[in-house]
């Protein structure tokens, strides 16, 4: 669908042709994508595919957070699983010594351990037989113990793992839930930019890189950039060059490389590359990384942006970060305050 916009205006003292007269030449008319009221349609299409990557952006995080809950609860019940399986072999190894124990009382006849001691004619027989006697009852008592506690472990184990299998359950819906969202956002936006013809959409991406050229120097005007002196580690150091070594690959919600990465797989796997495991989506890096002020900010810091902390990007230095965008963009470099800044997190 092309954006064009057809105005007639009238102005004072404009003459008319007759019907008899030929009708003047039309003035040529400017591109419609380049004419004012062409951008201004443009920049609504703009901000409005904007809005539809945001929301798949925080969609995104939604799933991602799901699939690392799930993931955790996997592991727990294969455990859990593992402990059930061992302790019913403990509880079967516990029932055949108690059940050998029985047999062999059984086979030493009717008359208990106490009476035969007491009919015992040596003293020295007498007094073993009592030492033995009180470690039996001991070791006997011991073993029914053995077999409750395991019995009770058992019954632990197993509700744990249903309830894990629980959340598990409530993950993988909000997974598909998540998934359904994304994907929903997505294909509407990639829809209302098909539409466009295609000198409107190299425009529309011209207005996208003048929108966020505006916004870094606003940004930069600031100052901000006079105060940043600090330098990275030798992490930092290793997280900037891997992200860096990113550029150029596509964009794919979900992914965590090597082919392709969302925002935060992308910032989660350079700084598993510097050594340090850190949250897989952007809005636990924010809950749970600690905080630092802009200005103190250094390369292999992350920005997160938004107030739904729903993008995250590794900063490089000298204003600049390293992100992954959105669908149909590429790993590349921006400046760190070309989009909304909610704040910065330090991974080590």
């Amino acid at each position: 669908m092309a954006l064009v916009c057809a105005a007639v205006l009238a102005a004072p003292g404009t003459a008319f042709a007759s019907p008899t007269d030929p009708a003047p030449p039309a003035p040529p008319r400017p591109p419609a994508s380049v004419t004012p009221a062409g951008d201004t349609a443009l920049e609504h299409v703009r901000k409005e595919i904007e809005r539809l990557y945001r929301e798949a952006g925080a969609a995104t995080d939604a799933y991602n957070a799901a699939e690392e809950r799930a993931k955790r609860q996997s592991k727990e019940i294969a455990r859990l699983s593992r402990d059930i399986d061992s302790g019913q072999k403990k509880l079967d190894r516990l029932k055949a010594q108690a059940g050998a124990a029985a047999r062999a009382q059984y086979r030493g006849g009717s008359i208990p351990d106490q009476a035969r001691l007491m009919l015992s004619r040596s003293p020295e027989r007498f007094l073993d037989g009592a030492g033995r006697l009180r470690q039996g009852h001991h070791g006997a008592k011991s073993l029914l113990t053995e077999v409750s506690r395991t019995q009770d472990d058992l019954k632990t184990y197993a509700k744990d793992a249903s309830a894990q299998w629980r959340k598990l359950e409530a993950n993988r819906r909000a997974k598909a839930e998540a998934r359904k969202k994304v994907t929903k956002k997505i294909a509407a936006a990639e829809k209302l930019e098909s539409r466009l013809e295609k000198r409107e959409r190299d425009r529309l991406r011209r207005l996208e890189e003048e929108a966020a050229r505006k916004q870094q120097s606003a940004w930069v005007s600031t100052g901000i950039l006079d105060d940043l002196k600090g330098g990275a580690t030798a992490r930092g150091k290793k997280a900037v060059a891997f992200a860096t070594a990113q550029l150029g690959k596509p964009y794919v919600w979900g992914a965590e490389g090597p082919k392709s990465y969302d925002c935060s797989g992308l910032t989660s796997q350079a700084w598993a590359a510097a050594g340090r495991g850190i949250p897989r989506t952007s809005q636990e890096q924010w809950k749970r990384l600690p905080h630092v002020d802009v200005k103190n900010m250094r390369p292999g810091d992350l920005i997160i942006y938004h107030k739904d902390a729903s993008h995250v990007g590794l900063y490089v230095g000298n204003g600049t970060i390293v992100h992954a965008p959105r669908p149909g963009r590429d790993v590349t470099m921006a400046g760190a305050g070309s989009m909304e800044i909610l704040g910065v997190v330090r991974p080590g």
